[in-house]
């Protein structure tokens, strides 16, 4: 399965689609591709005889199986978690856990052999319908058990195979009442179950379609992918694979996002006409001004025409405190333009982000580029606003149907020049 190779590192593991990934992923799984008809030989992992069922009913039969396997997904994933914590309270020391799911497993084996093994006969059989009703109704509960257990404590074991087997086996008992082939139905819900579970929808409806060779399904295993993804979405907050790793305290953002402020130019998030400071204004009116008006940090300096001379800061004015002959003399005459870091209506707002960082400013006149006159001042509390603003955009959650606008952060305007 080179494509959902491919897709499963990406969804699963890497969570980008980088050059410096990507690349070596593809080369990789080509590389395997091309060895794999001298090691194992060619051709689909899973033949299975079904065919598309001829109805216009395909798509949305697909797609509830999708949201029931989406649902499983949910149940699956909480339930593990809750069997780990349970794991956890026990008044035995932990070397025991895997002792004791081992007896659950051997319970469930006695129960039907088909739930033990990593379980390729069993996908196997649930592809090409041969299992009989209540193998496959052992398959979805028994095997259910005995895997989440065997995991809750501690045991090494997999979870592709597994969840295969679940989602093929419910796929397999809702087809009993649809049309077309049970094994059909059971490859639909493994594309499903991967999809919710993992959180991997592209990976789910691809690797289906290639383990069976039935390319020709694919739209019914995207929207089935699909289905159970928005489910997943819905109602866990994370895969059944990140839910550990955030359990150990590390979250991981499983979802493809571009930077907002690399979206954004400074004329979209800046304060525009602030207060600036007249170049003309002497060095003891400056003074007055810090000590009882000023609210930010620094100001923007500009001469008679409104072009941007410099920047004055609190640091400046307590430098000049203990300076009196500079007392008469004009911000124009004092302050220095070396090296002042300026940006631009247009210029992206992760431009000046760096620029923040790199000069250790906290505050960024934007000018007008053939004017140079101020028209706005981008802080970092500007920055940290549009942030904000696009993650409430993209995590909040509303009780009504219907599109919701975000407004722009705030701005305040200016009073005018001081002097």
């Amino acid at each position: 399965t080179p494509l959902a190779a491919i897709l499963l590192a990406v969804e699963v593991l890497l969570f980008e689609w980088k050059p410096r990934s990507f690349v070596p992923v593809v080369v990789a799984a080509m590389v395997s591709f091309a060895w794999r008809p001298y090691l194992i030989g060619s051709g689909p992992m899973f033949p299975m005889a079904s065919i598309l069922p001829e109805t216009n009913w395909a798509l949305p039969a697909s797609a509830l199986i999708g949201l029931l396997v989406g649902v499983e997904a949910m149940l699956l994933s909480t339930a593990l978690y809750r069997i780990e914590d349970l794991f956890h309270k026990l008044p035995v020391h932990w070397m025991w856990w895997p002792a004791i799911g081992a007896i659950v497993v051997g319970l469930g084996g006695l129960i039907d052999a088909h739930v033990l093994g990593a379980g390729y006969a069993s996908i196997d059989a649930l592809l090409n319908g041969s299992l009989a009703l209540k193998v496959v109704l052992a398959l979805l509960v028994v095997k259910a058990v005995v895997w989440l257990v065997a995991l809750g404590s501690g045991t090494s074991g997999g979870v592709l195979a597994p969840l295969l087997i679940l989602g093929g086996a419910a796929g397999f008992l809702v087809g009993g009442y649809l049309p077309g082939d049970a094994g059909f139905w059971a490859m639909i819900g493994m594309a499903g179950i991967m999809s919710g579970a993992m959180r991997a929808p592209m990976t789910g409806a691809i690797f289906a379609a290639e383990l069976t060779g039935h390319f020709d399904a694919i739209p019914c295993t995207i929207i089935a992918a699909g289905a159970a993804y928005a489910v997943s979405v819905l109602l866990m907050r994370r895969s059944i694979l990140t839910e550990k790793i955030a359990r150990r305290g590390r979250h991981i953002l499983q979802e493809y996002t571009v930077d907002p402020l690399d979206l954004l130019q400074a004329e979209q998030i800046m304060t525009p006409r602030p207060r600036v400071l007249p170049g003309h204004l002497s060095i003891e009116l400056a003074l007055q001004f810090f000590t009882a008006h000023a609210e930010h940090r620094s100001y923007p300096v500009v001469d008679v025409n409104e072009r941007l001379l410099g920047m004055v800061s609190r640091t400046d004015a307590l430098r000049w405190q203990g300076d009196p002959g500079l007392a008469r003399s004009t911000l124009a005459d004092t302050i220095s333009d070396a090296a002042l870091p300026v940006a631009y209506p247009d210029t992206p707002s992760g431009v000046v982000a760096d620029l923040i960082i790199e000069t250790g400013i906290g505050r960024i006149p934007i000018i007008d580029r053939e004017t140079h006159k101020v028209v706005g001042i981008l802080s970092r509390q500007d920055l940290l606003k549009a942030r904000s603003a696009n993650r409430v955009a993209e995590t909040d959650r509303d009780r009504f149907v219907g599109g919701r606008t975000q407004s722009q952060p705030p701005h305040h305007g200016r009073p005018g020049p001081v002097g």
